[in-house]
């Protein structure tokens, strides 16, 4: 198991090295590969009876993001000219940075520091892509690591299929989220409930933190391979390792048996064939939702005749939201819904998500938009909604324009961008520093580039 803190120290150190000789693209090798293992290699230091130096291996992120920025700020070659997207980010930040100084709420101050690492850090990150040289970066490297990563995912749920257990029965895990976040053991399988399923069938989660997350992962790894192995002409080309990559992604997916990051994978297949006029591909989708629909119904008619095998119960629960995963999404939305009406300026940082779930004192914080709304108000998540939404709508709008490593980048944006909704809805997505950082540092990339676009027929946007 020291495999996965070593990885952990070796991608930093790494990382370092190259930021340190003034590539600092070399950051994305600690995103990828020390990230992605984040908790599992956390959880094994501890195991080991590292305790004492886990703090420190908690802020290389951190200090390693705020380097690169910095560093990237000091060599800029020329003014920095902002497109309107910055403005809202920075606007966001600024907003909700005022919740930490102020005394909102009930949390203390260094909860709300906490809190507010949590909702807004990974604009530091954004920033820290957005001041980068687009020149600069090879932007397939990078994606090809991600590839081989989803490779390895695929490797080790396939030895945790194999052997009828989850890994972080073996890393230590349980004791870790014990010690530094005050979360006991639960669940069927004695690690947290978000490793059941309704079914009593084991989630996987390889080695992310927990099921959901890799299934988030495999998102954003399907976003990638779409935009690596396309080609300017829309053509798809994948190698032989694109196409292992493929079929990891897809046996990620299916053993991490998440139902939104499910329907999202499909959902960046839909829309990847809608951008690059894949005909064929929209014309499967709509076929096989039509099938899926009369199968549906087939279904709900057994389900009523009193036919419910596992399969049945699962899907029919899902449907009528009786299922207890289901009813738990409905009740927290409810609650932070009714808490954001009666509180508009929202209740102060740390009062939902993450950090109040270790404090035992969440509201409403099984999603991504309402944990916004409850700590910081009605105006915190307009911001983040507009942003949201114009990140959508500026890759919709260069994509045809692009091309090279340009094209990739909005690409994989984009469709990151469209997966990760879904998943929005039902967990705080931003809580994932190897999820938030890499989606935010790509943005921040996107914005550069089509700000100082390579080609020189295309026209910087003038969009502030």
């Amino acid at each position: 198991m020291f495999i996965f803190p070593l990885i952990y120290l070796i991608s930093f150190m790494m990382a370092v090295r190259e930021v340190y000789k003034g590539r600092t693209e070399g950051i994305l090798l600690f995103l990828i590969f020390g990230l992605s293992m984040y908790t599992t290699a956390m959880s094994v230091s501890f195991m080991l009876g590292l305790k004492t130096f886990i703090p420190v291996f908690q802020f290389f992120k951190e200090i390693l993001v705020l380097s690169v920025l910095v560093l990237n700020i000091v060599n800029l070659k020329y003014r920095p000219r902002f497109h309107l997207i910055d403005y809202a980010i920075l606007a966001f930040l600024l907003y909700t940075f005022m919740y930490v100084i102020l005394p909102i709420g009930q949390q203390g101050f260094g909860a709300r520091v906490l809190a507010f690492k949590s909702t807004s850090f990974y604009i530091v990150v954004y920033f820290a892509g957005r001041f980068f040289d687009p020149k600069t970066i090879y932007i397939n490297k990078y994606f090809n690591y991600i590839v081989l990563l989803t490779i390895a995912a695929g490797a080790v749920l396939m030895v945790e299929v194999s052997m009828h257990a989850q890994l972080q029965l073996f890393t230590g895990y349980t004791d870790y989220c014990y010690y530094f976040f005050n979360i006991e053991p639960s669940g069927i399988f004695g690690l947290s409930t978000t490793f059941d399923s309704d079914s009593g069938l084991r989630r996987f989660a390889s080695f992310f933190n927990n099921p959901l997350e890799h299934a988030a992962a495999t998102l954003l790894a399907l976003s990638v391979i779409a935009a690596l192995y396309t080609r300017d002409d829309n053509k798809f080309k994948p190698n032989s390792v694109g196409l292992l990559a493929l079929g990891a992604s897809f046996l990620s997916i299916l053993f991490a048996l998440s139902r939104a990051p499910l329907a999202a994978y499909f959902l960046i297949i839909y829309v990847y064939a809608l951008v690059t006029k894949k005909k064929y591909i929209t014309n499967t989708v709509h076929v096989g939702v039509g099938l899926g629909l009369i199968y549906v119904i087939y279904l709900f008619t057994e389900f009523e005749s009193g036919h419910n095998n596992g399969l049945i119960a699962v899907l029919m629960n899902t449907i009528d939201f009786s299922d207890p995963s289901s009813v738990g999404h409905l009740v927290q939305w409810v609650e932070g819904i009714m808490a954001m009406i009666a509180h508009p300026l929202g209740l102060g940082l740390g009062t939902s998500g993450r950090v109040a779930g270790s404090l035992g004192e969440n509201v409403g914080g099984e999603n991504q938009f309402i944990i916004i709304g409850v700590q910081a108000g009605i105006i915190a998540l307009l911001l983040y909604l507009a942003i949201y939404i114009m990140f959508v709508k500026t890759s919709l709008k260069w994509l045809p324009k692009l091309k090279g490593k340009e094209k990739k980048v909005c690409m994989a944006v984009l469709l990151i961008k469209v997966g990760f909704f879904i998943p929005m809805l039902t967990s705080e997505v931003e809580s994932s520093s190897y999820l938030s950082y890499m989606d935010w540092f790509f943005s921040g990339l996107f914005i550069s580039m089509i700000m100082y676009p390579a080609s020189a027929k295309l026209q910087p946007a003038n969009d502030n």
